[in-house]
């Protein structure tokens, strides 16, 4: 699920502010921007953040007020010691005139970062910090994970409801089909004078029955359903378990219109399929 927050703690004379962003993502994947100057902190950062978030991906920046960030200084004595090397390749070569001073800004780790918080504080900040800002993000990711439970249940009556539907229709299967052939045989022997075998009619008729038959699809489906409304009321992540039983229950749907053929039974499946399809793709948002 999306959400957002922003948490800040002091530090020092200043403070660290740290903005944390989530978006839908079937695994956990925590990214950090910290400025160049405490990117050590990345991995604690990520560690913390990691106990909170089981899913989705999260954005995490954090930035320091000037007062708060390390300062920058200059090596007085390597800075001394490259101006002293560069006048003497100047003498060696015999050349004329000062060694500019803009020739030191070449020389590298002239200017090191000197900090001026402690370490720890550093780290007690940034854990305040980030603390608060997953906090709001949650917030908002509850209000979300609330709607999507509501529109969640709806659908979930809308598949007991259709399943309902199939179960009293194909309940009466046997008779239709009963009848619907010895309608068709009544046409085909009009012109015909050929006997028919009522054993052998009645055996063919519940060999289609118990082709059709759906009751064991139909019970599983309902089986599901109820564990679905049971994961729905824990506050344990169930993201993955979801998605399981909407994996299962598409099984189910996919074998009831592989075994129905009758126009009222195939409209209900595919009503089933597009149901079962909306809540999948809801689910990849759950935590």
């Amino acid at each position: 699920m999306t959400g957002f927050g922003v948490g800040v703690a002091p530090l020092g004379s200043g403070r660290v502010t740290i903005e944390a962003r989530a978006v839908n993502s079937r695994f956990v994947d925590v990214r950090v921007r910290l400025p160049k100057d405490i990117a050590e902190h990345s991995a604690f950062i990520e560690q913390v953040a990691r106990t909170r978030v089981v899913r989705g991906r999260l954005d995490l920046t954090v930035r320091l007020d000037e007062s708060a960030a390390p300062t920058m200084t200059l090596d007085k004595r390597r800075a001394a010691d490259a101006l002293r090397a560069l006048t003497e390749l100047r003498d060696e070569l015999s050349m004329q005139g000062d060694v500019p001073l803009a020739l030191l800004a070449t020389v590298p780790d002239l200017f090191v970062v000197v900090p001026s918080i402690d370490p720890v504080a550093l780290r007690n900040a940034l854990s305040h910090g980030l603390g608060k800002a997953l906090d709001a993000m949650e917030g908002m990711r509850r209000a979300e994970g609330e709607a999507l439970e509501v529109e969640l249940c709806d659908r979930l009556e809308r598949v007991r409801s259709l399943a309902a539907e199939i179960a009293v229709y194909t309940g009466e299967r046997p008779e239709r089909v009963r009848k619907r052939m010895r309608e068709r045989l009544e046409r085909l022997l009009e012109s015909v004078d050929i006997a028919i075998d009522p054993g052998r009619l009645e055996q063919e008729i519940l060999f289609l029955s118990d082709h059709c038959d759906v009751t064991e699809e139909l019970s599983r489906l309902a089986t599901h359903c109820a564990q679905f409304a049971v994961l729905c009321m824990q506050s344990d992540p169930i993201g993955r378990k979801l998605d399981f039983l909407l994996q299962e229950m598409a099984r189910e749907v996919n074998t009831l219109g592989s075994k129905s053929s009758d126009a009222e039974v195939a409209f209900r499946v595919v009503e089933l399929k597009s149901e079962v399809e909306r809540m999948r793709e809801q689910v990849q948002n759950i935590e």
